[in-house]
């Protein structure tokens, strides 16, 4: 009798100590978590890619969805399809939610690509004849980029205060007359055999091996006013998994990566 007694306690011992075992492991979040995030190709996949081992070690696994435009990964996140996206700039994101009428949010900075001037035909946008034509995007934020940029380097004036909502008809002041001939921003690089110079997001120039810092004419500084952000909706910015991808991005070892991989034509804005 004793016997099956001492039997019994045991296996009450050993059942409680399973059922203990298995809730510190829960407790501990043992559970993988998936973290699906949006970006377009080229340096925001690449860096995403160098993200994601860092995740890993924290249990979680990062799902990187890549878009090929710039208005499909705005309107996924608001769907819910990915919990995050990085491949905007401030003024794209504020003017594309405000004019899509989208409940988005930002929870921290990643990169500054900046855009650069390039021609086949000129060393220096000094050279630019009379009557020259240049390609910038037709997307009001980067047409109003490319027109600063362009402002800055003296080839035209702009109206005084206009900032990044410049259009053409902003321009005051164009002694050479130069003209501008807007495209979409993803072909502004293909124009170049046909016009003098383009203004060319670094995005769609890498993708050409095109390096901003080697091969353009005159390129933006690091004070640049359109630093990319991640994205997320308002109920998920204070998500612990969403904190994790935000520290584990604006790590030194992505910072690192970024400043040796991109040699200057992508830089950390963290």
């Amino acid at each position: 009798m004793m016997k099956k007694i001492t039997v019994i306690l045991l296996l009450c011992v050993l059942l409680a100590s399973f059922v203990v075992g298995c809730a510190d492991d829960k407790d501990v979040g043992s559970e993988k978590k998936v973290l699906k995030v949006g970006a377009t190709a080229g340096p925001f996949t690449k860096i995403l890619e160098r993200v994601k081992p860092i995740l890993a070690k924290k249990n979680i696994e990062l799902e990187i969805v890549t878009f090929t435009d710039y208005v499909a990964p705005n309107l996924a996140l608001a769907e819910g399809e990915i919990k995050a996206n990085t491949f905007q700039h401030i003024p794209y994101f504020n003017s594309f939610k405000e004019g899509r009428e989208l409940d988005l949010t930002t929870v921290g900075k990643t990169i500054i690509i900046p855009m650069a001037i390039y021609s086949d035909k000129y060393e220096s946008l000094n050279q630019l004849p009379e009557g020259a034509t240049v390609a910038i995007p037709n997307d009001p934020t980067n047409g109003g980029r490319a027109l600063l940029l362009l402002a800055q380097a003296g080839v035209f004036e702009l109206k005084e205060g206009v900032g990044i909502e410049a259009t053409v008809e902003d321009i005051v002041a164009n002694p050479k007359d130069i003209e501008i001939h807007e495209v979409d921003a993803a072909q502004t690089a293909r124009m170049l055999p046909d016009v003098a110079a383009a203004a060319v997001n670094s995005n769609y120039a890498l993708e050409l091996d095109m390096n901003p810092r080697e091969d353009s004419i005159f390129i933006e500084d690091k004070d640049s006013p359109y630093v990319c952000i991640i994205a997320v909706r308002p109920e998920d910015k204070d998500d612990p998994v969403i904190k994790e991808f935000v520290e584990a991005y604006q790590s030194e070892e992505i910072r690192e990566f970024i400043n040796e991989h991109f040699n200057g034509s992508v830089i950390p804005a963290f």
